[in-house]
């Protein structure tokens, strides 16, 4: 027998099966052809990113403290760096509840292998993030999408979805995929319900620092901290490239999630943290995160005033998102993003279809119908013309 026939002898974990390629990873690798104008991947615009400020700290953290720096750390992060996200934060904050993680996309990795058993409820956005979703599915839990509107979660539906839950994971401000921030009504009513259901509630802000007219509203997190875990991430107001995020978390929790963290990697980067905590020091981010918004916020009104130029008489709606990097658009009936993708991207631009951030089937097939729409990697003219090129592909596409 050839060796080469025989089965495979390695058996997959029952979890490995719920495991999916990410959708936005997929379509990434498309986008890289020449000539592709991509809206896309959720990428930080590079033009944001401080490189002679990581230069300078590199250096700097080599000469000083080279030898530590280089040496395995302390599971919980690095401690200055977890007095400065402390210090940053809306609400008072012990350094002791802070966890430095790789990413924030690991904070999710934990709290899903902290609080999930399989088979357990955790309720979602409808819809939410996509790597929120891949990361919860790892430990087999039923994934429940909670509806919302333009304000956030509708409290009645997360009244007769909250049985038996976990948490409901929430991204309260500019919403990956859709750009929408959750009013302060909705907010402190969302705060009074979860206390009424005994709900444990996981609060992520990559977003937050990145608006563009006002600051969103104060966080769930800072109105009843003790029952909620709150992720915070570098890579949108420093660089994705350091994998550095956060997590705060109650003090009966924090141990768990610490064990979490050290039978996955031990500790962060420790070279990294101590970069970024050197780059972070002082007033740096007073100066540094307002240019970003400007830059975004250019941008956004770049995207909007082309959709509204090239769209005209199609059907199209989109939201004008008050800040973050996403702007969520909804075909005309009749058209599927999924099936016109293909189509645009031999045109010449790329988005991501919404029902890929959706937990389940959307009601009447309406999540078919969107996609999300990332502007901030695109220069003024790139988005002119990619916008153009999409409101083509779709007029052919409707017949029109």
């Amino acid at each position: 027998m050839n060796p080469n026939d025989l089965p495979s002898p390695w058996v997959l974990a029952r979890r490995a099966a719920r495991m999916n390629p990410s959708v936005i990873r997929e379509i990434l690798k498309v986008t890289e052809r020449p000539g592709i104008i991509s809206f896309a991947g959720g990428l930080p615009s590079p033009a944001t990113f401080p490189v002679g400020e990581f230069a300078t700290a590199s250096a700097r953290v080599l000469q000083q403290d080279g030898p530590a720096a280089l040496q395995y750390a302390a599971s919980e992060g690095f401690a200055p760096l977890r007095e400065k996200v402390a210090a940053m934060l809306p609400w008072p904050v012990d350094p002791g509840q802070v966890l430095i993680t790789t990413g924030s996309q690991q904070a999710l990795d934990l709290v899903a292998k902290v609080l999930v058993d399989p088979g357990s409820r955790v309720l979602v956005e409808t819809p939410t993030y996509l790597g929120a979703l891949q990361a919860f599915a790892t430990q087999e839990p039923e994934i429940v999408g909670v509806h919302g509107d333009d304000e956030g979660v509708l409290p009645d539906d997360l009244r007769a979805k909250a049985a038996g839950a976990r948490f409901l994971y929430l991204l309260p401000n500019f919403q990956n995929p859709t750009g929408r921030t959750m009013s302060e009504a909705r907010r402190a009513g969302l705060a009074e319900l979860a206390t009424e259901l005994r709900l444990p509630l996981v609060e992520d802000n990559p977003y937050g620092d990145l608006w563009f007219d006002q600051p969103p509203p104060l966080p769930l997190s800072a109105r009843r901290p003790d029952h909620c875990v709150y992720l915070g991430s570098f890579s949108k107001v420093l660089a994705p490239g350091l994998r550095l995020g956060f997590l705060v978390a109650p003090a009966p929790l924090y141990p768990k999630l610490l064990q979490a963290k050290q039978a996955a990697d031990l500790h962060s980067p420790g070279f990294d943290q101590r970069m970024a905590a050197q780059v972070v020091a002082g007033d740096f981010l007073d100066r540094h995160v307002p240019r970003i918004r400007a830059l975004y916020r250019s941008q956004r009104d770049a995207m909007v005033a082309a959709l509204q130029r090239e769209t005209g008489g199609l059907g199209v709606e989109w939201n004008v998102p008050g800040g973050g990097m996403f702007l969520w658009a909804r075909l005309p009936p009749g058209l599927n993003a999924l099936e016109l993708l293909p189509r645009a991207v031999e045109a010449g631009v790329a988005f991501v279809p919404g029902a890929a951030f959706h937990a389940g089937d959307s009601e009447d097939g309406q999540a078919l119908r969107t996609l999300r729409l990332s502007f901030v990697t695109a220069s003024a003219a790139e988005i002119d013309r990619g916008i153009a090129t999409l409101a083509a592909t779709i007029r052919q596409a409707a017949g029109a």
